[in-house]
């Protein structure tokens, strides 16, 4: 991660079963993408999504992981230093939102506490008859593990932006709050001694450099 006055830059990592949307869902957001064609993610892909939020422009890198079992081993090489997480399920695949489960634990684990996670429940286009999962009890699972909950659909395009949205914001705003407890830079410089001149002689005058 990284960030100036006005932009930061966050990593994203989407973590699921196979089949449940997970690649769908980045290019749906990222590319405005969607097709019905399943493409294997195999180990890893990778996109960039440039957003402005509240005046700061964040870069979100993001992260689509191979769901397949024989996969799993390399997870953490991927979702290590994460600042954020979308795990996904199949609404109409149980077993999908268990392994979610794990996943939690696993996260917690290796990047910490402060990740921000969000459980994303995909596929809401199916009919009800073919929904397995109940959305009262992802509701009560996340708010249990302090993650936001949403329901989306790739293919109709419902409720994606909002996902990305809400997990971005949640990471921003972590990082604010961080950075606004710690000690400001400037009065780390003057404890040290050194002396930081911002119109050095034969700057131009005082002449200000816009940023681009």
């Amino acid at each position: 991660m990284s960030i100036g006055a006005d932009t930061a830059s966050f990593k994203l990592v989407l973590l699921g079963e196979g089949c449940v949307g997970k690649t769908s869902l980045v290019l749906r957001y990222a590319e405005g993408k969607f097709s019905d064609k399943h493409v294997t993610t195999l180990q890893a892909s990778f996109l960039t999504k440039r957003l402005n939020l509240g005046g700061t422009r964040v870069t979100l890198n993001i992260w689509d992981t191979a769901g397949q079992e024989r996969f799993h081993a390399l997870g953490p090489i991927y979702y290590r230093d994460s600042q954020g997480a979308l795990l996904v399920y199949d609404v109409s695949d149980e077993s999908s939102f268990h392994k979610v489960c794990s996943w939690v634990k696993e996260l917690r684990k290796i990047c910490g506490d402060q990740v921000c996670l969000c459980i994303v429940g995909n596929k809401i286009d199916l009919a009800e008859r073919e929904r397995r999962v109940s959305p009262d009890e992802v509701a009560a699972f996340a708010e249990s593990v302090g993650a936001a909950h949403c329901l989306t659909s790739a293919k109709l395009n419902r409720g994606v932006e909002e996902a990305f949205l809400g997990v971005a914001r949640r990471m921003l705003e972590r990082h604010q709050q961080t950075a606004a407890a710690a000690p400001p830079a400037a009065d780390s410089a003057r404890t040290s001694g050194i002396v930081l001149d911002d119109d050095p002689a034969g700057s131009g005058g005082g002449q200000s450099k816009a940023c681009c």
